[in-house]
């Protein structure tokens, strides 16, 4: 492999995929922090306006940096402006969800159904053109199969929660009349909806990202004002829901830390690495990843939580990640037939570049034909 060629695999292949693992595990580790601030009274309202302003003073010398690109980067119009205003809207409703929802919930549960997300990306992706479907192609036919899969594995892990994993063994089963009885708790259920209603919002926020990188290929200054925008509404309406003014004073314990922790490497780090990897490699690339959490926050949760594990959450993640790698499948299937063709189509091009004769025989081949 040549030293170019070596470049571009790691450019391309090797530095997003170690990027996008690091993400996942980093994710985990800040909900597990969130979630343990959380049980501690920490307001999730102020924990949103705090954590984003964090994040936007970060940013604020990539601003002025990219000020300094004007010559490359094309002006920051007002239409744009207000396409980030948008995405800023759209990450604060997901952000909320979110949290909600581990509130009511659990790190593990969020883990769980953050692996719908590459099954309404993928939906997205169809209804925007950025991914193409035909029923006649089996890859087309394994990605519509495993995004209903996933949706399917959504609504075990939603409405079976089944009984405990890591309870002791002495204790005696339950039936299956008190499983399909007692398993749904109300909090379980409502942290489902809430963590369901994020994961249909972040492929939402993956098309804008791609969308506005285009126009502005700038990830620093994008996530600068994405995140001046979450910490704006964020305060706006946490005015009205948090109205306890004890809640907005910041003490030196579990929720600051909570709050820089994860101003500084969800909202600004997180998030740059994110947009960088939606523009290098696309949205479904970016959502093959969270099946990863999974494992890691199962093991978080009980460990430095001690959360305990259920059988439903087990059951219906395993459905969701066979869905998920059965698109993925298929991408990968869809992805290497295109590149064995643009490989054939280079390869010939090359050839005939460098070997003029061999241009001149196969056109005389071809006219002798």
């Amino acid at each position: 492999m040549a030293a170019g060629d070596r470049s571009y695999f790691c450019y391309r292949e090797a530095l997003p995929f170690g990027a996008m693992v690091s993400m996942e595990c980093l994710n985990v580790g800040l909900n597990t922090l969130f979630k343990f601030a959380a049980d501690r009274g920490m307001s999730r309202h102020v924990f949103l306006v705090y954590a984003y302003a964090v994040a936007a003073l970060v940013l604020l010398p990539s601003l002025f940096f990219s000020l300094r690109r004007s010559r490359v980067l094309p002006p920051l119009t007002s239409s744009i402006l207000l396409k980030m205003f948008l995405l800023g809207a759209v990450g604060y409703a997901s952000q909320i969800m979110g949290y909600t929802g581990i509130n009511y919930g659990s790190p593990t549960l969020a883990s769980a159904m953050s692996n719908l997300a590459p099954a309404f990306t993928f939906l997205l992706a169809v209804i925007f053109r950025m991914e193409k479907v035909e029923l006649s192609s089996r890859t087309s036919r394994a990605k519509l199969a495993g995004t209903i899969v996933s949706i399917s594995g959504a609504f075990v892990v939603t409405f079976y929660k089944g009984p405990s994993i890591n309870a002791s063994f002495s204790s005696s089963p339950p039936s299956l009349h008190q499983l399909v009885l007692d398993s749904p708790r109300s909090d379980w259920i409502t942290g489902s909806l809430f963590l369901t209603v994020e994961y249909m919002l972040v492929p939402v926020w993956y098309i804008l990202v791609t969308h506005i990188m285009k126009e502005y290929p700038s990830e620093f200054t994008i996530i600068f004002f994405y995140t001046s925008s979450v910490s704006v509404l964020a305060a706006i309406a946490g005015t009205f829901a948090e109205p306890d003014s004890s809640k907005w004073t910041i003490r030196p314990n579990i929720a600051l830390v909570s709050m820089l922790c994860s101003g500084v490497f969800n909202c600004c780090i997180n998030n740059s690495v994110h947009s960088w990897a939606l523009h290098l490699r696309g949205p479904v690339y970016v959502a093959m990843f969270k099946p990863l959490s999974i494992a890691i926050a199962a093991a978080m949760g009980v460990v430095f939580l001690g959360d305990t594990l259920y059988l439903g959450s087990i059951i219906g993640a395993t459905i969701i990640v066979i869905g998920f790698y059965t698109v993925m499948w298929g991408k990968a299937q869809e992805e290497f037939g295109e590149f064995a063709i643009e490989t054939t189509t280079d390869l010939e091009s090359s050839m005939d570049q460098n070997h003029p004769l061999l241009q001149s025989y196969k056109s005389h081949g071809l006219h002798k034909k």
